[in-house]
């Protein structure tokens, strides 16, 4: 886009140069007589046709040579055609109002003051391409200066609005892929917690109806709570607890007194904010890789600490079989935090304890 909207500066600048002009000229201490109008609408016409012409090149060149690559070829010939076409615009406007004001061209040149009854050809030469040259490629410079200023202005707006549009659009696809992913990650635990639980009712279904139905009952409670969380990137610490109190339930159905859980909770970390199925897959996630026994029973604390920290440990006593693992618990974790822009978990295991500490969300980021 090679033109601007310079409408009211056409209108201003030409306002205050006919200003000038009147002032320099000393009309306004004349008499306002109709030669003195008549003189007054001639500087104007000039002044108009003058300016008129020099945006006129500036738009030509700028659009013929719009490359940046063409930037001083084309500020080089906008100056030189300019300066020759001011130079012949001036005194060809000159030369007119001397005409409408004298009624003669005789003893007119490119000053605009009579010189003398006999033209002097050689001196009208020299004021053509000497001063007048010099005087108009000063005016040309100017009125350049101006355009280009405003051209940088306005494409530097419009660069700035399309940056801002490219970084919108950004955000929105950064936005879109985090949902996606994060819907993934959703889907990966889906199928990860019924696979394991289906195992597990079809062992009791044997063993124990009784127990497989009170199993089962457990289990839709939990699901329940899976397919809301499904909607939901963080959700209130004290609503993921109450679920997995569920959850316990439904793992001691299973493993009766091989399996405590104790919860230790500061109640100002209540409505503090978590992924939601954290804490069932860490809970998970110790349940199944050691040993569940009466006689040699898994502890499972959670607790929060002074520093906004939530952690989840228990005793380490690995089943000597290895068990088969999809990969999901931990990895699912810390890419969820990792999306989320929030600080790391930590994962230890020192002096019989597996630790995993989680930082609490203060404030919703959805």
């Amino acid at each position: 886009m090679n033109t601007i909207n310079d409408k009211w500066l056409r209108v201003v600048g030409i306002t205050l140069i006919l200003a000038f002009s009147i002032t320099g000229n000393g009309f306004h201490r004349q008499p306002l007589t109709g030669e003195i109008l008549l003189r007054i609408f001639i500087s104007f016409v000039s002044i108009t046709i003058t300016w008129h012409v020099i945006r006129a090149i500036v738009f030509y060149f700028r659009q013929k040579y719009f490359s940046r690559k063409d930037i001083w070829k084309r500020l080089i010939l906008t100056f030189l055609t300019g300066s020759v076409a001011t130079t012949v615009s001036l005194w060809l406007t000159g030369a007119i109002r001397y005409w409408f004001t004298h009624g003669t061209l005789l003893g007119y040149h490119s000053y605009g003051h009579p010189a003398s009854i006999t033209i002097n050809k050689a001196t009208i030469a020299l004021n053509l391409y000497g001063f007048d040259f010099v005087q108009a490629a000063i005016n040309f410079i100017f009125f350049q200066t101006i355009y280009e200023t405003l051209f940088f202005a306005r494409d530097s707006a419009l660069y700035q609005k399309k940056l801002k549009v490219a970084e919108q659009e950004q955000e929105k696809l950064r936005t879109a892929s985090l949902q996606s992913q994060l819907d993934a990650l959703k889907q990966q635990v889906n199928p990860h917690f019924l696979f394991n639980s289906l195992n597990v009712l079809d062992s009791l279904i044997e063993d124990d109806p009784k127990q497989a139905r009170v199993f089962l009952e457990e289990l839709s409670t939990v699901y329940r709570y899976l397919l809301r969380a499904n909607d939901q990137h963080l959700t209130d610490l004290g609503t993921e607890l109450d679920f997995i109190q569920s959850y316990y339930h439904l793992l001691r159905t299973r493993h009766g007194s091989g399996l405590t859980m104790n919860v230790t909770i500061d109640d100002r970390y209540q409505t503090y904010r978590i992924p939601p199925l954290t804490l069932q897959l860490l809970v998970e996630n110790a349940v199944k890789h050691n040993i569940v026994l009466p006689d040699q029973p898994l502890s499972i604390d959670i607790l929060t600490d002074g520093q906004s920290q939530l952690q989840v440990r228990n005793n380490v006593q690995r089943k000597t079989i290895r068990v088969a693992s999809n990969g999901v618990g931990l990895t699912n974790i810390l890419t969820k935090y990792q999306m989320l822009n929030q600080p790391k978990p930590t994962i230890q295991e020192a002096d019989g304890q597996f630790v995993v500490t989680l930082p609490l969300i203060a404030h919703s980021i959805e």
